[in-house]
């Protein structure tokens, strides 16, 4: 579908000039395709326009979306909330996943993982606005919970993941997102084990441009290139 592949050209172009107006290198910003709700038709045009990274917020759809896509050479992330109880299929099937949470949800993917002998690679989910209605550790309480995840031998922490409270102005997320990067900072400065910090999840169609400016390295977006949820 040529909506999208020039949507993707559109996206690419505007992460382009984000970057360098925050002198950062444009190739050091990932894409990540929300597949949530998307037909296959259209993850198929975005693979096929160069796309090569997608991100699923359920395991099951996300199940589906993945074979769908196996004639195609693409990575898989896991972006959404996984319940404990799906880690045993979301270590299989996902590159990275952005949403651990707690120490509760790291012991069971690291107990799965180890049964698969296999290392996962994980982000740990921030919640930067203090949202009730999000899920995510506290800025405060992100060191502890990083140091604690680095001492399981089956995860490597990659860095953070935030969603911040919505607003229509972008530049009103912007300090949310800062955060997370001043955050990512103090725990390099920190330096525990197994950690790299190499990954700034944050962003998503509305804000990703002020979230590459901030230090994003993948940002989330579905509406932008797929067009409107059914």
């Amino acid at each position: 579908m040529k909506d999208v592949a020039a949507r993707l050209t559109d996206i690419r172009r505007r992460i382009t000039e984000a970057a360098l107006r925050s002198r950062r290198n444009p190739e050091d910003v990932q894409i990540v395709g929300v597949a949530k709700t998307v037909s296959e038709e259209r993850l198929a045009a975005a693979a096929e326009a160069g796309l090569g990274l997608f991100g699923a917020n359920y395991v099951q759809e996300g199940l589906e979306k993945i074979e769908s896509l196996a004639p195609y050479n693409v990575s898989w992330h896991f972006i959404g909330r996984l319940q404990s109880n799906k880690a045993k299929y979301a270590i299989l099937h996902f590159d990275l996943i952005h949403s651990v949470h707690s120490e509760k949800l790291a012991l069971e993917i690291n107990r799965q993982a180890k049964k698969n002998n296999r290392v996962q690679p994980v982000l740990v989910q921030v919640n930067t606005g203090g949202e009730k209605t999000k899920t995510g550790v506290s800025p405060q309480d992100a060191p502890a919970l990083v140091g604690r995840i680095s001492r399981l031998e089956n995860l490597s922490v990659c860095g953070l993941m935030t969603m911040p409270p919505f607003f229509d102005a972008p530049e009103r997320v912007r300090p949310f997102f800062r955060a997370l990067n001043d955050l990512k900072k103090r725990i390099e400065d920190e330096g525990p084990d197994n950690v790299s910090m190499e990954s700034l999840s944050m962003g998503m169609t509305g804000d990703y441009e002020v979230a590459v400016e901030e230090g994003a390295t993948l940002v989330r977006i579905g509406t932008a290139l797929f067009g409107a949820r059914p």
